[in-house]
């Protein structure tokens, strides 16, 4: 009788987990960080990658996001993944700047996107590639990102190699 109401509780604690697992939301598919740190000199953050770029001989890869977007946090974690960071350091100056909530009027730092031709910030993340002049290369794609955490590695990979490479849009 004791071994069967033994036997009865674990089952009830199996049912229980097993229950509790079925609301647990899914881990992402996707690595997350929190890179969007609110600096004091945002634009001085931009001016040194900018500097650092000429110096190398690479781009700037600026990430213009915030650590409470799933997006913005999917596209950082990606950019950490050993392929992707490998591609950048090779590459790119990183940089990545706090936007804050602009969807709502609380942006931060929406002059940076500004001097580089985005004259709206309309959501997170946005990543610009710049020349080391600073010449926007992807006008076209920078404000695309909103979907990162649906991208998958290699088709961020794929894109940032080519932009790595691309020449300047012709001027209108």
């Amino acid at each position: 009788m004791i071994r069967a109401a033994f036997a009865g509780g674990q089952m009830l604690v199996a049912s229980l987990a097993l229950s509790a697992c079925a609301t647990t939301p899914p881990a992402p598919t996707h690595p997350e960080a929190r890179s969007y740190a609110v600096t004091a000199d945002a634009m001085g953050d931009v001016d040194a990658a900018l500097a650092r770029a000429a110096a190398g001989g690479k781009r700037v890869l600026l990430v213009m996001g915030a650590n409470w977007c799933h997006d913005s946090r999917a596209l950082a974690g990606w950019l950490e993944t050993p392929r992707l960071s490998a591609l950048v350091a090779e590459r790119y100056e990183l940089v990545f700047v706090n936007v804050g909530l602009p969807q709502t009027g609380d942006g931060h730092n929406l002059a940076i996107a500004q001097r580089f031709g985005l004259a709206d910030f309309p959501g997170t993340p946005a990543l610009l590639v710049l020349t080391a002049e600073g010449a926007l290369v992807n006008a076209d794609t920078a404000q695309s990102w909103r979907n990162a955490a649906t991208r998958s590695e290699d088709a961020i990979h794929t894109e940032l190699a080519a932009l790595a490479e691309a020449p300047l849009p012709a001027a209108e």
